[in-house]
């Protein structure tokens, strides 16, 4: 049994809540590595450097692509030995990354690093938190998460105006290498310090409940959650509907993220107040995601889905043909609040579907799934480059979000017994590790 930090000053609150602010460090550390920021980087690198919008966007795919591969061996090594060393080794990752930037003259560096950088983010930051946070809570799982995707959307409010500013002072350059620092401040050093797998490692219960052994419901705690093994989770109609439907959320919400501050500087808007839309866009985004953590504790997850897909299709329409302030803003409150629910719906899909025991190892087998999720960005450049604007990179999002909506209406939850009829002798032998 692993022990507490003595050092942690709360000794009578729940220790899972330490496990929150150290997710929300996290998140807030590693967003220099996500689309939204990245797209900062888009102007003053195509002036310096000569490159255009579709080689920029390749360094998103690559870091993209190798996350979602790494996540296959890094959920089962999340469920195993728990997110501590799995964050705290990318923290130092997504570090030497930024720091590498920096200094980056020809496209192949900047892939290497961008992608290296990223796909720390995708796999070790991003699944070794939100399965931590989901680890430790279920019935204020929704809340919890909340917190964490705080962070993530409170550092795309915050940064822009700082990168902004240390741009104008110096250079693009000199902006990724405070950025590095603040990833080793606010990834490595709390993820060493605070994480730990899951309560019962220290003798605590999931939610800060009586031990277990009582009764149990979403409404009392989650010691009675049913949780499917990865194979179990396998051989459900739901997993395979969910796993496709999380294909289409950052294809839509990647590309989108990645080029809105240039899509409006080609629209007409000032540098700053492209930045500016940014700010808006996460600070709405970040102001939301409490509210909407607490209301998807009380409806049923899918339905949760179904309503973040009908903002971002409306957000999709409105930037399509935005070419005002007020249009500007507009899109951005609407995808700010359907961010904010992004953040908590594909962990609460999966933990909610398939139970929490090997919620890394079910999210890590699905990452996978998504490697064509990286082209949007790729593919929103390529549209850009070749008709000088958007639209059609737009549109075609929207119609995506559609066909989202859609497979939500066939994935009812699944039924453990179902699953267990379905498993062959054969299939038996898995090793462990999948079960």
């Amino acid at each position: 049994m692993s022990s507490l930090p003595r050092f942690w000053p709360a000794k009578r609150a729940y220790y899972g809540w330490a496990i929150v602010i150290a997710s929300f460090m996290a998140s807030f550390g590693e967003v220099p590595v996500f689309g939204p920021i990245l797209g900062l980087f888009i102007q003053p690198m195509e002036d310096e450097l000569g490159w255009s919008r579709k080689t920029i966007a390749l360094g998103f795919f690559v870091g993209s692509v190798t996350g979602q591969f790494s996540s296959i061996i890094v959920g089962r090594l999340v469920d195993r030995y728990g997110s501590r060393v799995v964050v705290t080794i990318a923290g130092v990752f997504i570090t030497v990354a930024l720091l590498g930037l920096s200094t980056v003259n020809e496209p192949w560096q900047f892939w290497a690093l961008f992608g290296l950088g990223r796909g720390s983010a995708l796999a070790g930051v991003e699944i070794g938190t939100s399965v931590a946070v989901a680890k430790w809570f279920y019935r204020k799982r929704g809340r919890a998460l909340a917190v964490k995707g705080i962070g993530q959307r409170g550092g795309q409010a915050i940064l822009p105006v700082l990168i902004f500013a240390v741009m104008s002072a110096s250079d693009w350059r000199t902006a990724y290498v405070a950025l590095a620092g603040l990833a080793a401040i606010t990834i490595v050093i709390p993820a060493a310090l605070l994480l730990r797998r899951q309560p019962e490692d220290v003798g605590l219960a999931i939610d800060g409940t009586p031990p277990p052994g009582t009764a149990t419901s979403r409404s009392s705690s989650g010691d009675n959650e049913v949780s499917f093994t990865l194979a179990q989770a396998r051989r459900t109609k739901a997993f395979w509907l969910v796993g496709f439907f999380m294909v289409g959320t950052p294809f839509v919400m990647g590309g989108t993220n990645l080029h809105m501050v240039a899509n409006f500087q080609d629209r007409g808007l000032s540098d700053a107040l492209a930045v500016s839309m940014l700010s808006v866009f996460a600070s709405v985004s970040s102001l939301s995601i409490l509210p909407v953590g607490l209301l998807l504790e009380r409806i049923h997850i899918r339905f949760g889905a179904m309503i973040m897909s009908a903002l971002v299709f409306v957000a999709m329409l409105i930037i399509s043909v935005a070419d005002t302030l007020a249009g500007a803003l507009l899109f951005a409150v609407v995808f700010g609040v359907a961010a904010g629910m992004r953040n908590l719906v594909e962990t609460m899909l999966i933990a909610d579907y398939f139970g929490r025991e090997a919620l890394g190892s079910i999210k890590g087998f699905m990452a996978p799934l998504r490697v064509v999720s990286p082209v949007g960005p790729v593919y929103a450049g390529a549209v850009r480059d070749s008709t000088g604007e958007y639209t059609i990179a737009f549109l075609t999002f929207a119609a995506m979000l559609v066909g989202m909506v859609v497979l939500l209406m066939f994935a009812s939850p699944p039924r453990l017994e179902e699953a267990r009829d379905k498993v062959t002798p054969s299939s038996t032998l898995e090793t462990p590790d999948s079960e």
